[in-house]
């Protein structure tokens, strides 16, 4: 699990790029990135499934902000990315909620 951060010179923008290891995804069939960027809408798109089982997504995000996501494996199990900036407790649950920095 990782990101990568890419701030563009032409907008205060942060081009971030979310990774999943097909054994990070447990061999799952669709990963979902759900955060505050989407209302953490669990019907949002599935991360693009690369030939090598991982998966990615790619997200503009406004400079000088938090965002709090985790990873949604098959519609049914959350996982966090443990090369987050930061983690925090979930108001809705005991869990932890991934934070990216940008």
């Amino acid at each position: 699990m990782s990101f990568k951060k890419q701030y563009l010179k032409s907008k205060p923008v942060c081009k971030v790029t979310f990774k999943l290891s097909k054994e990070e995804a447990k061999n799952a069939d669709s990963v979902r990135l759900v955060g505050d960027f989407n209302d953490w809408d669990i019907e949002t798109s599935p991360m693009k499934k690369l030939k090598n089982g991982s998966f990615s997504s790619t997200l503009n995000l406004p400079a000088d902000a938090e965002y709090q996501f985790r990873y949604l494996l098959n519609d049914e199990e959350w996982e966090n990315d443990w090369s987050a900036d930061a983690y925090v407790t979930s108001p809705i649950s005991f869990d932890e909620n991934s934070v990216v920095s940008v």
